[in-house]
């Protein structure tokens, strides 16, 4: 039976002892992702949306197994391990054309892939049509992107926009390790590139088991943060965990849950792999819409959005549902 620490023993644990970073697989990142986007799908309202993002993440699979983005200079490594500051920045792959050529692998991917809806299929041939007449457009669109909403979004495109930018910044991880990235970073951020995390994970097996670690939600790097302490704030007084009671199982029971915290009434999801050992934090975020209801309702704000989800008007799930018909 795994031990669990308290609180105070897990903040004073020689936290060199623990692997403090995950970087992604180039081979497994969206192959895993697809299926487990198909598996939650089978019982979810808005499983035509995870099927075609499904789709998308097999078209990022395809794409990322032979993506060559320009690797990060060493006297930009060097800065970042000096200054704590992440080597990739997020805002400056807008700039990189490559990522506009990225774009049109995974389109091309999706114009062959069966059972894909006519709509996203024509919001894919309108994005064809702007690579070639209008990428300065898509570059502004992008950057708005991984600024965290920070411009004009267009929840329609979002998505696969988003899509591309994932397979560039994750091309760029897959190259990293822990020796090459700063000790100390800003807090809650990707120490890759700077990204916010779309949710946490509690592992199982081997050297990562028990520990907690959050995911980028462009990169996919996970990094270890301690259980316990909230994730935007880092406090770690009054955290609660809230989850939505399923059929002859308990709430704490389940793999999905928020971690709220009173000091900043923000809250993220935290997964547990020893109660669903396949959960991809991407994806599992984006099948729980009912999660970020119920937690909402009672006043707690999300501290940071899912990549494939982005709102207009109304709730997170009415805009998952416009965005399958779409």
């Amino acid at each position: 039976m795994q031990r669990i620490l308290p609180r105070g023993e897990i903040e004073s644990l020689d936290h060199n002892n623990i692997p403090r970073l995950i970087a992604p697989v180039r081979a497994e990142v969206f192959r895993l992702r697809a299926a487990r986007l198909r598996q939650l799908a089978q019982d979810s309202a808005i499983g035509d949306y995870l099927r075609l993002i499904a789709a998308l993440a097999d078209a990022q699979h395809a794409a990322l197994a032979d993506c060559e983005t320009p690797a990060v200079d060493a006297q930009r490594i060097a800065l970042a391990q000096a200054h704590g500051m992440a080597p990739v920045a997020a805002a400056e792959i807008p700039n990189d054309p490559a990522w506009r050529g990225i774009l049109l692998q995974l389109l091309d991917h999706l114009d062959a892939a069966p059972g894909v809806p006519a709509p996203a299929r024509a919001i894919c041939a309108d994005l064809r049509l702007s690579v070639r007449d209008d990428p300065e457009g898509l570059d502004r669109a992008a950057a708005a992107l991984v600024g965290e909403g920070s411009g004009q979004i267009d929840v329609a495109t979002a998505p696969f926009l988003m899509a591309a930018l994932q397979v560039y910044a994750t091309d760029q991880a897959c190259r990293f390790d822990a020796a090459q990235l700063p000790v100390v970073s800003p807090y809650g951020l990707c120490p890759v590139c700077g990204s916010l995390p779309v949710a946490s994970v509690v592992r199982v097996g081997g050297q990562h088991d028990g520990y907690r670690y959050l995911c980028c939600a462009l990169c996919a790097t996970q990094w270890h943060v301690v259980r316990v302490k909230c994730t935007t704030c880092g406090e770690t007084k009054d955290i609660a965990y809230r989850g939505i009671e399923a059929e002859g199982r308990a709430p704490e029971k389940e793999a999905a849950r928020a971690e709220t915290c009173e000091s900043c009434h923000s809250y993220r999801k935290i997964f547990s792999q020893d109660k669903d050992l396949n959960v991809d934090p991407v994806a599992d975020d984006l099948a729980t819409l009912g999660l970020d209801v119920l937690v909402g309702e009672a006043g707690y704000q999300r501290a940071s959005g899912n990549p494939f989800l982005w709102q207009g008007d109304g709730d997170e799930e009415a805009a998952a549902a416009a965005a399958a018909r779409e």
